[in-house]
């Protein structure tokens, strides 16, 4: 009978919870993101093994920020390890909150991927710090999470690096075919953006924005960055052009996504822009 009413009464202190509306939705949730984690991690375990054939002699560090892209990290990451000109590829996951953390917790099994978690969002530019940090390559290339841009294009901005020809190398997504985006506002604004930057730094770019960025470990061991978000384009622009290294441009192809497909730039983005350009620009 005592066995009978604990019984009971733990039902009864258990009912609210259960009954609540938000646990609801949180079960609900955290069930999809198991789910979709059990169907990653089956999927890598499909996966053929990756042959990776190195085309540089350079040690390459790939560092990808990451903020809730649970619907395209493993593909990026797979079409990286295919094209092979890597040592490493370093994820730093800026607190995604849809399920993107269990997936790079699957993808982290790899012997070539690295994993990093921030405690609290903090932007794309404090994601690439973090990164950066923790990179042991040569020579360390930024690779953006989602689908716009294609990893098979790496190798040929490792080139001018690999030839003495440059110490960075900025992929643009307008040097030789600006039509590919097809958004007008979008090169409009990017325009607009670069041709600030060059005013400000002596720089002949056609895109200042541009995710694809290869840096020699040495450039970024001679620059303290500051900016936890877009900034981030427009202030290293500057504080290379300020030190005199070498910024070779090289066309690359680009296959852009709307904000309905989570495209996170927007207006205050590009205006922290100019901002940042007016205080590391140096000639204003």
């Amino acid at each position: 009978m005592t066995d009978t009413k604990s019984t009971a009464d733990h039902l009864e202190l258990e009912a609210p919870a259960t009954s609540d509306r938000a646990c609801l939705e949180r079960i609900e949730s955290n069930l999809a993101i198991a789910e979709q984690s059990l169907q990653v991690a089956q999927e890598i375990e499909r996966a053929p093994a990756i042959e990776t054939t190195r085309r540089t002699s350079l040690a390459v560090s790939v560092v990808i920020p990451v903020f809730n892209e649970r619907d395209t990290v493993v593909e990026i990451v797979r079409r990286v390890q295919a094209v092979g000109i890597h040592q490493e590829i370093i994820l730093v996951d800026d607190f995604s909150m849809d399920g993107t953390r269990q997936i790079l917790v699957e993808l982290a099994r790899g012997d070539d991927v690295r994993i990093m978690f921030h405690g609290y969002n903090r932007g794309k530019g404090a994601a690439l710090r973090t990164g950066f940090q923790q990179a042991s390559g040569d020579v360390v290339l930024v690779q953006d999470a989602d689908l716009e841009y294609n990893p098979n294009d790496l190798p040929r901005l490792l080139a001018p690096i690999e030839s003495g020809e440059a110490d960075v190398v900025y992929g643009s997504r307008f040097l030789t075919n600006a039509a590919q985006d097809k958004s007008r506002t979008h090169r409009f604004g990017n325009w607009v953006l670069t041709q600030a930057s060059n005013l400000a730094t002596g720089q002949r770019l056609t895109d200042m924005e541009t995710c694809y960025k290869v840096f020699r470990r040495e450039v970024l061991d001679a620059i303290e960055l500051e900016q936890n978000r877009f900034g981030f384009e427009p202030e290293i622009t500057a504080k290379i052009s300020r030190l005199g290294y070498r910024i070779v441009e090289v066309p690359i192809g680009y296959d852009p996504r709307g904000f309905d497909e989570g495209k996170k730039i927007g207006m205050a983005d590009a205006a922290s822009a100019l901002w940042c350009i007016a205080k590391y620009g140096g000639r204003w």
